[in-house]
């Protein structure tokens, strides 16, 4: 069925109720390449029980309604989606403990035309479950490659932010762990594109793929890092595009750009010379 742009706009995703532990916490600072250096006392903070760390990035796997996108009553072409963009925003520190309550919803779908695709925009509050108050928000934007033609509205499509035109300000490498897929895939991630080998092949990669919410985890890692000394507090938000995939055990360098109020980033496998994130933006808690 094909897509019905009012429908889907007022889809109804469930709300998801979640008690997170500190266990879900570390498995998930870990999953991104945290504590790779056990001697490391800063990334210890994000693994050791008795001094945790939330990972500013942790929101994208918090309360999520799962791939609500494969249910038949949605018109999608499930299996001709691609994860374009993602961003987050932080409104409060994260807890390491407690209960969550995650509230998605669509917020635009752009019709590039027949054969074209389209664009579809969503976002997740994150609140807290007894408080009911705001913790994060979390913005993506999905390419529905098959999709496309349906009749509905031509814009407004987001603009990416601008990346500088000059050699960046700090460049910082991570690397990833050859198992880390099938680590990250813990936080409830399942698809077999990135632990099946003949899925992969199937899809055209010759081995499985790390996730892109894992490329983004490790880069905001770069960035807590490089901007923010590992202080979790001074975090408040980030957004980029994903333009190529990440192979497990590959390095991802992250080019940095200091800016008022953040930075602009991008980056890129040094194994291959490949770019894999653009158009990143990065801003300071307020």
């Amino acid at each position: 069925m094909p897509i019905n742009y009012d429908q889907l706009m007022n889809y109804p995703i469930p709300e998801v109720r979640q008690t997170l532990r500190w266990q879900d916490v570390a498995l998930y600072n870990f999953s991104i390449g945290l504590g790779q250096d056990p001697m490391d006392e800063q990334q210890l903070d994000f693994v050791y029980e008795s001094r945790l760390k939330v990972m500013p990035s942790m929101p994208v796997v918090l309360a999520s309604p799962g791939f609500w996108a494969r249910n038949a009553d949605t018109g999608l072409v499930w299996q001709q989606i691609l994860h374009g963009e993602q961003g987050l925003i932080l409104h409060k520190p994260l807890p390491t403990e407690g209960e969550l309550i995650g509230r998605s919803r669509i917020t635009g779908i752009v019709d590039r035309g027949e054969g074209k695709g389209a664009l579809m925009y969503s976002e997740r509050e994150i609140l807290d479950g007894k408080t009911g108050e705001r913790l994060a928000t979390t913005t993506s934007t999905s390419f529905l490659r098959g999709n496309g033609g349906f009749g509905g509205p031509s814009g407004p499509v987001k603009q990416p932010h601008p990346e500088p035109q000059r050699a960046p300000d700090i460049t910082l490498d991570m690397t990833t762990r050859p198992e880390q897929a099938l680590v990250y895939r813990l936080n409830a991630d399942l698809n077999p594109l990135h632990i099946d080998p003949e899925v992969a092949k199937q899809a055209g990669f010759p081995r499985p793929i790390l996730h892109g919410l894992c490329t983004f985890g490790t880069v905001c890692h770069a960035l807590l890092r490089a901007m923010c000394g590992y202080d979790t507090t001074k975090f408040g938000a980030m957004d980029l595009r994903f333009s190529s995939p990440v192979f497990p055990g590959e390095t991802i360098r992250t080019e940095i750009w200091q800016e008022e109020g953040g930075a602009a980033f991008r980056a890129r496998v040094v194994e291959r010379d490949k770019q894999v994130i653009s158009n990143g933006r990065f801003r300071f808690a307020a």
